[in-house]
């Protein structure tokens, strides 16, 4: 008797479908606003306003040099914001969901997240080019476009687009609740602490909170391009099983319709083989020495002529059996003796 977990799902009865969020109004105008937020983060950094003024007093305080006691344990914490361990860790248990649901959906929509991430999110850090604050310059400048590589922060962008995947991927409501208070709260202290190792300025981390967020508002707009991917995999694999295609049926033969013409000529000829037909002028042609092939009768005439085809047969004679008194038709009648005396 099987008593390992496996066994104990196996008992356990299918979990609801996963519904597919839809481009509501309500997600509209937080898509909006978490945009217009983004593009004023960018516009302040590229003018070294206030907000740049701030990265400075905040990176020149070294949050590390004043809290000492917890550098140890946030080493390892920021890990829940790197892209491959975190990937790993997310992709198992949706791949587990993929498994008991037969859907591939949770796990193509990691994948579109993650692939809308890298593109969005490395095209700004290429085309800005900020350095980090272990690598600045110049006190005051906003470090950009000198061959950096740190804004958005991508540590934070990751953690709020990998463990945001899992509320958004919830089946109830009440669980989405819950997904979406801890991706929050790991997103937040993730990049806190990039903050506080001092890898990144603050406007870095908050552009990058905008930057995941957008991704995930903007999921059901992708929504129709993952489900083609899905039926595209589920026919590729139905193609390429080995299942072999059915054999297409060969068409019968249909015989050929028969005048009465020819069943005429083909008794004439079967019963006068050496004469032959008759040709012009009433001279019987001669048969023809090559032999003639076989004419199959059709499929749907009998083999035995019916009794309206048969020739009719009179009987030479009677058919009442003789008798000794009887006279027969057409002879003499013999003499009466004449009685008397």
């Amino acid at each position: 008797m099987r008593t390992d977990i496996f066994a104990r799902l196996d008992r356990e009865p299918e979990p609801p479908k996963i519904e597919t969020p839809r481009m509501s109004r309500h997600r509209i105008a937080l898509f909006g606003g978490t945009l217009a937020f983004y593009l004023a983060i960018v516009i302040a950094v590229l003018m070294s306003s206030w907000l740049v003024t701030l990265d400075w007093k905040v990176m020149l305080f070294r949050p590390y040099q004043q809290w000492p006691g917890i550098h140890a344990f946030l080493d390892y914490y920021v890990v829940l914001g790197q892209r491959g361990p975190t990937a790993v860790m997310v992709a198992c248990w949706l791949g587990w969901r993929s498994w008991r649901q037969h859907t591939l959906r949770p796990l193509l929509t990691l994948g579109a997240s993650l692939l809308l991430l890298n593109v969005t999110v490395g095209a700004v850090k290429i085309g800005l080019g900020r350095l980090g604050p272990h690598y600045a310059t110049q006190i005051g400048s906003a470090e950009l476009f000198d061959g950096g590589d740190i804004f958005p922060s991508g540590h934070t962008a990751n953690a709020v687009v990998t463990w945001g995947i899992l509320a958004y991927l919830a089946a109830t409501p009440r669980a989405r609740r819950y997904l979406s208070a801890m991706s929050a709260l790991v997103s937040l202290g993730v990049g806190l602490t990039t903050v506080y190792l001092g890898t990144h300025w603050l406007s870095d981390v908050l552009l990058g909170w905008a930057a995941g967020l957008l991704i995930l508002l903007g999921l059901p707009w992708v929504e129709p391009l993952i489900t083609r991917a899905e039926h595209w995999i589920f026919a590729a694999r139905e193609r390429l099983g080995g299942r072999p295609a059915p054999p297409k049926p060969v068409p019968a033969a249909v015989p050929q319709p028969v005048t009465a013409g020819q069943t005429a000529a083909d008794e004439a000829q079967t019963q006068n083989p050496v004469h032959g037909a008759v040709g012009a002028g009433g001279r019987p042609q001669a048969a023809s020495s090559r032999p003639r092939a076989h004419t199959a009768a059709p499929a749907h005439q009998s083999a035995h002529p019916v009794r309206s085809e048969r020739t009719p047969v009179t009987p030479a004679g009677s058919r009442r059996p003789p008798h000794a008194d009887r006279t027969p038709r057409g002879g003499t009648a013999p003499a009466r003796p004449v009685a008397g005396g």
